[in-house]
């Protein structure tokens, strides 16, 4: 495979960052496309370890999985794939083609073109089990948990994601597992806001298995369609065919 596609599926990653700022690069190599991080773009006083960063770029990797499918091609990803070179933290190798791409991943995509709310979502009503559990699934693809605590009954849902471990490995699934949760809130009307300086959250030890480690809090609340456009959303999710 020439570099081509490589470079095609990186013009066609899109979408919103958990940051203002892109703190990675996308660097096309002989048979890989690299997934690096920039440091001098991201750099808070708060996080010296690079653990936000980490989460970042594994929001964006998911973008760059969902472009490849797009342009007909499997993602093969290695996390941190040279110890030697820390600011290298995935490597992607585009695998055969593929003959179809899922609605579900197709959606997804549709979702990266939209932007992520940057503040608190308004308080709408409280997203209902089956979206919950939709969400859940999305976090466990990623090797995360998504961890749903008591309903406060102000419309806003409060959730933790946690992972196993706290490693540079863990952070980025833990980005990964964050940006599919934010898409596929998206793909079903879920606003979503959600900070990562966590260092404990006490609701979450009874819920949590041994081992398992806070790595964003949530905020998850249904948003009201405009009047009038409840019929076309309907139409839209019921037509296997078309996305956004």
């Amino acid at each position: 495979m020439d570099a081509s596609a490589e470079r095609r599926v990186v013009a066609a990653t899109m979408g919103p960052t958990i940051h203002d700022v892109h703190a990675w690069r996308f660097k096309v190599v002989p048979g890989l496309i690299e997934v690096r991080a920039d440091p001098a773009r991201f750099r808070p006083m708060h996080d010296p370890a690079g653990r936000g960063l980490h989460i970042s770029c594994g929001a964006a990797l998911v973008n760059l999985r969902l472009a490849a499918a797009q342009v007909g091609h499997e993602a093969v990803v290695r996390l941190l794939p040279d110890p030697g070179s820390p600011t290298l933290l995935a490597a992607v190798r585009l695998a055969g083609r593929r003959h179809r791409v899922p609605r579900s991943e197709r959606l997804l995509f549709a979702a990266t073109l939209r932007p992520f709310p940057a503040r608190r979502p308004p308080a709408g009503s409280a997203p209902s089990l089956t979206v919950l559990n939709e969400l859940a699934e999305a976090a466990r693809l990623e090797g995360a948990t998504l961890h749903t605590l008591p309903a406060t009954g102000d419309g806003l849902q409060k959730a933790v994601l946690t992972t196993q471990g706290n490693s540079p490995a863990e952070w980025l699934r833990a980005g990964q597992a964050l940006q599919r949760v934010l898409l596929s809130g998206v793909s079903r009307s879920i606003a979503a806001s959600f900070v990562y300086e966590v260092v404990d959250v006490p609701a979450v030890k009874s819920l949590a298995q041994h081992g398992d480690i806070p790595q964003v809090v949530l905020e998850l609340t249904s948003t009201v369609l405009p009047k009038g456009t409840e019929g076309r959303e309907h139409e839209r999710q019921s037509d296997p065919d078309r996305v956004g």
